[in-house]
């Protein structure tokens, strides 16, 4: 088993001692990240989760490495990745190409479009997250979960047919009452409150697209250096790529189809038992990164 590493955090120890201009306030913007690290730190220690997930080299799947930059991401599925895994190939040299907007998501999600952590050797994982740069991304954990159900399951492209096959012919089985022969052959049609049925009654481990962060990351095992927001993902990667020296790289913007703005209407769909059920669930993502049900419920869970 790997040992937590402590990292330094010198450059927000320098903010309480040195007073910080202008520039160097644009260039270091510590403020939310003190915020979004004792969250983590707090939560961990209140829910009783630090050090239970423990770490072995199997769990650094989702951890992708720069030796260029001595960087470390941690993707997490339907948290801006693919963008995040188009930088990290032009900054490893993976791709010929300087603009990651013009790396296909196929190619940016190939096995080896980047080297895992866990393909290294034993004490080149313990160099780099002692000397490297860790960060990963979060999302509201619902907002997340209902942009999974509506890439995987209501895209009608031939893209994401796998899904419908795997996951959607079995959930409409087993939670629809008298399905049609089609839908059972195609698993076409999943219903967002049957994909909700599925998770709840089956657990939330079965694909990483819905995996819970906490599960996929290790936040309360390992330390990271830089916590990122989903909200915030522009400014947040501009931050993290002046941290290590990286070339001057814009972070691809794409359009988005608002998943937020969409919550009210799918989530009004479930009982008020079935959001509670489904909050003990990612209950560690909600607490970990400072999320709440407000958006949904006009008010949080006690």
């Amino acid at each position: 088993m790997l040992k937590k590493v402590n990292l330094k955090w010198s450059p927000i120890i320098a903010l309480f001692i040195i007073p910080l201009t202008a520039l160097e306030s644009e260039k270091y913007p510590w403020l939310d990240q003190i915020s979004r690290q004792e969250q983590v730190i707090e939560s961990c220690d209140i829910m009783g989760l630090r050090y239970k997930n423990k770490l072995s080299i199997n769990k650094l799947d989702h951890i992708l490495v720069d030796h260029n930059h001595k960087l470390l991401y941690c993707y997490v599925p339907k948290v801006a990745c693919t963008n995040w895994k188009r930088i990290l190939m032009v900054l490893t040299g993976e791709s010929n190409l300087t603009n990651p907007i013009q790396i296909s998501a196929s190619d940016a999600h190939l096995e080896n479009s980047t080297v895992k952590l866990s393909q290294l050797h034993y004490k080149d994982i313990k160099k780099c997250l002692q000397d490297y740069t860790l960060f990963l991304v979060a999302r509201h954990p619902f907002e997340r979960l209902l942009s999974a159900y509506r890439n995987k399951f209501m895209d009608k492209s031939q893209k994401n047919k796998y899904f419908k096959l795997r996951y959607g012919k079995r959930i409409i089985q087993k939670y629809r009452q008298n399905p049609t022969k089609e839908d059972l052959e195609t698993g076409a049609n999943v219903t967002f409150r049957e994909f909700i049925q599925y998770l709840i009654n089956e657990g939330v481990f079965s694909n990483e697209h819905w995996t819970p962060i906490y599960n996929l990351c290790l936040p309360c095992t390992l330390n990271y250096t830089f916590i990122s927001h989903y909200e915030t993902i522009t400014e947040d990667s501009s931050t993290i790529l002046r941290m290590v020296n990286a070339p001057r790289l814009t972070f691809p913007v794409t359009k988005s189809k608002r998943t937020k703005d969409s919550l009210k209407f799918y989530f009004q769909q479930l009982s008020i038992y079935e959001i509670e059920i489904l909050y003990k669930l990612y209950e560690a993502d909600f607490k970990l990164f400072g999320y709440s049900l407000e958006e949904i419920l006009g008010y949080d869970l006690a």
